[in-house]
């Protein structure tokens, strides 16, 4: 499932790491590809700074599909593309669920509420990357992170 772009012609190392997986309607799934993922962020020199926050938005988006997107439904399967260079990581999540409105995700940091937990995912995806978006349904989210070499 996993692959490697080739070396360069120049003889350089891989230049990218790719896989796509179908993780389980369970929580505790996206350990399947998570310690892979920082793996790979690690080996191509992103700092630990935006390894913890690459960590946590995809952690969380991966839970938000499994949780509130499939419904932990064990029929249902989340996939996850990857793609980390030593410039950018991207992130591609697609549950099967019916979808959301992401405006429609109350802001957690207005005063009355400050005290309720739903939101709060959202809000540190879109702080931690550079782009993200989400397809029209609700049911994908693609994340990136960019950096300069």
């Amino acid at each position: 499932m996993s692959n490697s772009s080739p070396s360069s012609a120049d003889g350089s190392a891989d230049s990218s790491w790719q896989k796509s997986i179908d993780l389980p309607s369970e929580r505790g799934a996206s350990k399947l590809i998570m310690d892979e993922l920082l793996d790979r962020l690690g080996e191509h020199g992103w700092p630990s700074a935006d390894i913890f926050s690459i960590h946590l938005a995809a952690e969380e988006a991966i839970v938000n599909a499994i949780v509130h997107g499939n419904k932990l439904d064990d029929t249902k399967k989340v996939h996850v593309e990857c793609l980390v260079s030593p410039t950018l990581a991207r992130i591609e999540i697609t549950d099967e669920g019916d979808g959301f409105n992401p405006a429609d995700v109350p802001d957690c940091t207005q005063d009355d509420r400050l005290d309720v937990p739903s939101g709060r995912g959202v809000m540190l995806i879109h702080n931690f990357m550079t782009k993200v978006a989400y397809n029209a349904k609700g049911n994908q989210v693609v994340m990136e992170k960019s950096r300069d070499k």
